[in-house]
């Protein structure tokens, strides 16, 4: 048992895969953040175009 126990307090490898999980989600976040920011922005840019165009299209 204590062969086995010393033997996982070596092994690295569940460490890396943590490691690798850690950047993939930090990473995911950065792609959120920055669509949601651009999502936002180009938003408002068409809600501002439909708002000017139904303003000089006459009403029928």
């Amino acid at each position: 048992m204590r062969h086995l126990l010393t033997k996982l307090c070596r092994d690295a490898r569940g460490a890396t895969a943590i490691e690798y999980g850690l950047i993939v989600s930090l990473v995911v976040i950065a792609i959120v953040a920055g669509i949601s920011s651009v999502g936002g922005a180009t938003g408002n840019l068409w809600g501002n175009m439909a708002n000017k165009v139904s303003a000089v299209t006459p009403n029928t």
